[in-house]
């Protein structure tokens, strides 16, 4: 007697431990990128975050009851490490990532019952933990490493990490004291302070002359735009392999820029909006957190609303809200409306509404 199932009776082939090694891979050239400007710090934390949160994860699987071996083999733990560890300052506390790394496995993903029923991102619920709790660990970032009169080594790196000073007793405010206004902020956050205290055009250019910005006559920000333009490599390779879809990432993007140039044009003074799409977390957030399959929008009208409604929300926090970034936020706020979403771009099934039908 055969067995009956419900269609589709195909197989993508696209298995979940699959899907997240091809977004990993995606992520090698940003991730070097980073430690290539801001040092050994960035792969400390992401070895650090893949430690804690395969404990977490086995540690919530033995409570649950489930079998440890098929949670682990899919990787997704792993990757939201890895999304968290280059999202925050590469020589913030140890406990920091550690912090993180556990609202992320366990609030952000097993309270809801594990991979695929979690409504947000978990990387994105430990991120945003860690910046509302301890705003001033996540906001001090350094300036890109060669910059600095005595660039921190892997020793340098792991001091500071663990015990707040380097082999030669160095703070990490010490290390770059020689550095102009810009120990404890990033160009986004620089850009945004000097904006809310000088109105004026000519005084706005004063701040790309600063060291962290590469000058003449652009606000392009050291090592931030090369961070960003690696992450956009990964994501058309992703879209190219067909793991991730284009539509979240083309509409976020399109939405900021016009909105951006916008109020460029109607006389605003802020970074250019290529430089926003080159700063921060934009180029990450659009390739490799909003296009989350679990948390972001499955229709095919659906993917453009939700990508839409991040830029968007990402253009009101940097531009009108108090944080400078804004992309952690916005997609969080966007993945509350995905079911309504989803609700309202739901494709016509064939024959629906046909007169003389029944529908």
């Amino acid at each position: 007697m055969l067995k009956m199932v419900s269609s589709p009776h195909s197989h993508s082939g696209k298995l979940t431990a699959r899907i997240m090694f091809w977004v990993i891979l995606a992520m090698m050239p940003a991730l070097f990128t980073q430690i290539y400007y801001f040092g050994f710090g960035v792969l400390i934390q992401s070895v650090l975050a893949i430690m804690v949160a395969l404990l977490a994860e086995l540690l919530a699987i033995k409570l649950r009851g489930k079998e440890p071996l098929s949670y682990l083999s899919d990787f997704s733990v792993v990757l939201t490490a890895l999304i968290l560890a280059v999202a925050i300052p590469p020589y913030a506390p140890y406990w920091i990532i550690i912090i993180g790394t556990l609202c992320a496995v366990l609030l952000g993903k097993h309270v809801y019952g594990g991979l695929g029923q979690n409504p947000f991102n978990p990387a994105m619920i430990g991120y945003v933990v860690l910046l509302i709790s301890f705003p001033l660990q996540m906001t001090t970032w350094i300036p890109p490493i060669h910059l600095l009169q005595e660039p921190p080594t892997l020793s340098d790196a792991v001091a500071l990490i663990f015990s707040g000073l380097t082999t030669d007793g160095f703070t990490l405010p010490q290390l770059t004291h020689s550095i102009d206004g810009i120990t404890q902020a990033t160009p986004l956050d620089s850009a945004k302070i000097f904006y809310s205290n000088h109105k004026e055009l000519t005084d706005f250019y004063e701040l790309i002359k600063m060291p962290i910005f590469m000058g003449n006559g652009t606000d392009f920000a050291q090592g931030w735009w090369q961070v960003n333009l690696a992450f956009l490599l990964g994501g058309v390779f992703l879209i190219l392999k067909r793991t991730i879809h284009w539509q979240i990432p083309v509409a976020m993007l399109a939405t900021f820029f016009c909105l951006a140039t916008i109020n460029a044009i109607t006389g605003g003074t802020h970074l250019s909006a290529v430089s926003q799409i080159f700063s921060g977390a934009m180029m990450f957030g659009a390739f490799f957190i909003a296009t989350d399959p679990v948390t972001a929008s499955i229709t095919p009208r659906g993917k453009i609303v939700f990508g839409a409604l991040v830029g968007l929300l990402t253009y009101l926090i940097r531009y009108h809200g108090n944080y400078p970034d804004g992309v952690a936020f916005a997609i969080l706020l966007s993945n509350i409306c995905v079911p309504l979403i989803d609700h309202y771009t739901r494709p016509r099934v064939a024959g629906y509404g046909i007169k003389g039908r029944k529908n």
